[in-house]
Order: C-alpha cells, then sequence, then structure tokens
C-alpha cells in the first residue's frame, strides 16, 4: 500500500528515501497528520500534502522549486502551446466541443495535481486512445463547420464508465502494488494494444486526406510541415511540430482560397458565436453497446500512465512509482469528471513530457498556471468555432502524423522492454490483434454487448498471452520480481546503515 506522500529531499539525489525527510518535518501528531491517524484534516496535514516550492532561478528546477513568478507565468504558456494541438484535434475527431475539452483538461489537470499531491509534473488533455472506439460507438464523421457528434451523451456515457472502470485498478494497484499489471498486461500485450489502435483509425485518417485533389496536395502539405519542423526546427518549436504544421497548413488553405486558386474556408461559425459564454455541457447516456466498445480504452490509458511516470521520474531523477497508484486515480478521476458534463476521456500528455526534457524545469506549480490558462480558453466561444474551420485536407494530414504516431508508440513499448520476437508466442500476441485492428471495419455483437477494431483486438491480445505463456512463463515472473523485491530491501537497508 502506498504512503502518504511525502516532502522531497533538498538533495534531490535519486532514490532516496522520502519518508525520512517527511518524518523530519516534525514529531507531533498534527505534524504527521495521516502517518499517526490523528488530526486527519488538520492545516499542518494540508500543508505537508503539497510541495512548499523553494525558489531557485538557474539550473535544473526540481518538482518541489518554482521559477520566478515571471517565468512561471511564461512556462504555463509553453505547457499550454505544447498540448494545444493534441488537446483539440482529438474532440475534433470524436465530434465533441473544444472548448468544452479545454475547460475539462485544466480542471482534470487541477484534479490530477490535488490527487498526486503536487508530486508528479504532468498535464492532462484529451486522450488519443477514445477516438476510435467513440467513433465506432457513434459514426461520426469530422466535416468542417459540421453540427459535430449528434450521439456525444451516449458516447460520454461509455467514458465515464471507463474512467469508474481505471479508477478501479488504480485502487488495486494502491493496495496491492503493479507488479501484477505485468503478469496480466505485459508489454507485448500493451504494445500490441496502443499500436492496433492507430492502424485501425488510418483508414478514416486517408479518407479525411483524400477527400478531393486539392485536400490530398494539403494532407501531403501537413504532413511535411509537420515532418520538417519536428526533425530541424530549433530548440522549443520542435517541441510542438503538431500545432506550428496546423497553423502553417491552415494558413496556406487560407491563402489560396483568398487568392481564388481553392476553395474558400467558412467563417459563418465564427461569426455566429458569442466572444464568451460557458462551454457545452452534455449529459451522459449509457447504453450498454457503446460501453462495451469503449471500456478496452483503460488498458491503453493504464499503459500511457504507467510510461509517463517512468520518463519524468528519470528526468527529474526522483522516483516516482511510489506515486503511480494516485496517478491513475486522479487520470480516471478527471477522466469521469471531463465525461459527466461532455467532455472526452483524459490522460496524461507527453507533449509536455518533452517541454520539461529541454527546459530542465520540473515544478508542478507550472501545470496550474497552465490549467488555468486552459480553463479560460475554454468560455472563449469564437476560439473554438474557429478551430471547427479547419479544412478536411489539414485535418488529414494532422490525422495521418498523429495515428502514425500511435502506432510507432506501440513499437517503441516492445523495443524498449526487449520483447523477444523470436519466441512464437510473442509473434502470435501481437500479430493476430494487429491484423484484426488493421482489417476490422464492422463491429461483432453478442446482445448488448459489442466489439469493434479495438475491443477485439484488445481482449484477444489479453486472452491469448495468458493462454500461451503456460506456467512456466508465470513462474519466470514471479522470481524476478521476488529477486527484484530482495534486492529492494537490501538497497533500503545499506541506506538505513550508511
Amino acid at each position: 500500500m502506498e504512503k502518504f506522500p511525502e516532502d522531497f529531499d533538498s538533495t534531490h539525489k535519486p532514490n532516496h528515501d522520502l519518508a525520512e525527510s517527511y518524518s523530519a518535518a516534525g514529531s507531533s501528531d498534527e505534524t504527521k497528520g495521516i502517518s499517526t491517524g490523528h488530526k486527519l484534516f488538520s492545516l499542518q496535514t494540508v500543508v505537508n500534502y503539497f510541495p512548499k516550492y523553494k525558489l531557485k532561478k538557474s539550473g535544473v528546477i526540481y518538482i518541489d522549486e518554482r521559477p520566478s513568478l515571471p517565468q512561471c507565468l511564461l512556462m504555463g504558456v509553453q505547457h499550454v502551446l505544447a498540448m494545444f494541438g493534441s488537446t483539440v484535434l482529438a474532440p475534433l475527431m470524436m465530434g465533441f466541443d473544444t472548448n468544452t475539452a479545454l475547460f475539462f483538461s485544466g480542471v482534470g489537470t487541477i484534479i490530477f495535481y490535488i490527487v498526486t499531491g503536487g508530486r508528479v509534473p504532468s498535464y492532462v488533455g484529451s486522450s488519443f486512445g477514445f477516438i476510435g472506439v467513440v467513433v465506432s460507438a457513434t459514426g461520426f464523421n469530422y466535416v468542417p463547420n459540421g453540427p459535430g457528434n449528434e450521439h456525444t451523451d451516449v458516447a460520454v456515457g461509455g467514458i465515464l464508465v471507463c474512467g469508474l472502470v481505471y479508477g478501479f485498478i488504480g485502487t488495486v494497484i494502491y493496495f496491492v502494488g503493479h507488479g501484477w499489471i505485468e503478469v496480466v498486461m505485459p508489454p507485448v500485450v500493451t504494445g500490441t494494444v496502443v499500436m492496433t489502435i492507430g492502424i485501425h483509425l488510418s483508414t478514416s485518417a486517408f479518407q479525411n486526406a483524400t477527400a478531393t485533389t486539392f485536400d490530398s496536395w494539403m494532407a501531403f502539405t501537413t504532413i511535411m510541415l509537420i515532418s520538417l519542423v519536428s526533425v530541424y526546427a530549433p530548440g522549443m518549436l520542435k517541441r510542438v511540430p503538431i500545432l506550428i504544421g496546423m497553423v502553417i497548413g491552415y494558413l496556406i488553405y487560407f491563402g489560396v482560397g483568398w487568392s481564388g486558386h481553392g476553395p474558400v474556408i467558412d467563417y459563418t461559425g465564427v461569426y455566429d458565436a458569442p466572444w464568451f459564454a460557458a462551454p457545452k455541457f452534455v449529459k451522459p447516456k449509457f447504453e450498454g453497446q457503446a460501453i462495451s466498445i469503449i471500456v478496452p480504452v483503460c488498458v491503453v490509458l493504464l499503459a500511457e500512465n504507467l510510461g509517463h511516470i517512468k520518463a519524468v521520474g528519470a528526468m527529474a531523477e526522483q522516483p516516482l512509482d511510489k506515486y503511480l497508484a494516485r496517478a491513475i486515480l486522479g487520470d480516471a478521476l478527471a477522466t469521469i469528471v471531463s465525461a459527466s458534463g461532455g467532455g472526452p476521456g483524459t490522460t496524461t500528455y507527453s507533449e509536455n513530457i518533452g517541454v520539461m526534457a529541454v527546459t530542465q524545469i520540473f515544478s508542478t506549480l507550472i501545470f496550474l498556471i497552465a490549467a488555468f490558462i486552459a480553463i479560460f480558453l475554454g468560455f472563449i466561444q469564437k476560439f473554438g468555432a474557429a478551430i471547427h474551420t479547419i479544412p478536411s485536407g489539414v485535418f488529414g494530414g494532422l490525422s495521418i502524423i498523429l495515428f502514425g504516431l500511435i502506432t510507432v508508440s506501440g513499437a517503441r513499448i516492445w523495443v524498449e522492454n526487449g520483447v523477444d520476437f523470436k519466441d512464437s508466442r510473442n509473434m502470435l500476441v501481437a500479430g493476430i490483434p494487429v491484423v484484426l485492428g488493421a482489417s476490422m471495419q464492422t463491429t461483432l455483437k453478442w446482445g448488448n454487448f459489442q466489439l469493434d477494431g479495438i475491443g477485439l483486438p484488445t481482449y484477444s491480445a489479453i486472452l491469448l498471452y495468458q493462454i500461451l505463456r503456460g506456467w512456466d512463463g508465470l513462474a519466470k515472473i514471479f522470481q524476478r520480481k521476488k529477486r527484484e523485491r530482495a534486492m529492494s530491501i537490501n538497497s533500503q537497508q545499506t541506506s538505513a546503515v550508511v
């Protein structure tokens, strides 16, 4: 079972015992708070729950530190720019309101901050994992200035249930640890599921990119812009290729249309929209078929969160594995709250992890600033209406890039975890679900239970692995976990002696 969040040691050395620094904060019951079970909601307990944020003006700025106020504001804007492309594109692809998505990305980030005690630097935004299942469940297809998804209520009902299942997984991890995840969903399974999502979505991306000859050229232009920026752009520009490619591609489309050599973008919706208004909230509607299609995405969210926790912990030189359960619970609660109001499911963003890698600023205070900026943007209706004018060609190019990256992310999980494809079991566990995801454009129905080209590959990968692994594979996992536990205990004892 995880312990209450502790303060980070001022030395910021990796693998230090954070509990010691928390215990050193004071010996009274009030200071220890939850540790003693007394004065559970005392002011001191609340103070100790969040970092104290020591001011640091240069060098690496760690999780419990902060830069100057002007730099905090600047970094908050930078993180908004980093998350912006994905946060608005995901709801567009599902037919959700982009203002609502921005609003709930900010709210979700604040929820994540509170649940993790400000110990995990992450921005929570719209998850691409839900695109395929929402499209399958609702039949939505993106059209510029279109009416949006007429079945948003059904979609968010499924997303809400997915968030509940995801939260249950986080609760189990909180009490028993996360070692069982590798038993049920090892890297060969999680990598396969992630890859399947990207491959399954590729058909819709190609359709948007080739609606007309002009759209095909604009899709190609957008793809090349994003590719060139991501490889050759200097500094921070390299961290926001989706945003830059989208803006430049849009401007090229606008310029060609304005000069009379191509289609003209329709701005009627922008003119009619008010400047400021509350986001459009939608009440969830629960239907068994949609729920059965959408719930499997929790496997993808779990894989993403686990990978992000390890990546951020390694960069910040502060072990964050102990906060995995809280991170999952925070993300799950953010998804539940978002879906309750008509927003998309959420996940922690790798784009913002990239920003931290470049700036070496890991202060979680910055993400609170970014969250409030996103909430403010959610109230600017003309801003959201302008996003809905993105032409099909540009949108198709963005989709091809994003779905391609999702596909390759699955392969990266295999590579980083050393999945052995000389083993015929791994070949079958990966190969069969990937082909199902690539070829399955219809759904399988058993009464109210329904599986699409993402759900069926997900369940088949998990089931195939359990069937083909055999008892010898299970024994090897438990033996390895036993060795790792013994090494961890020895390391702690050595640290205590020193």
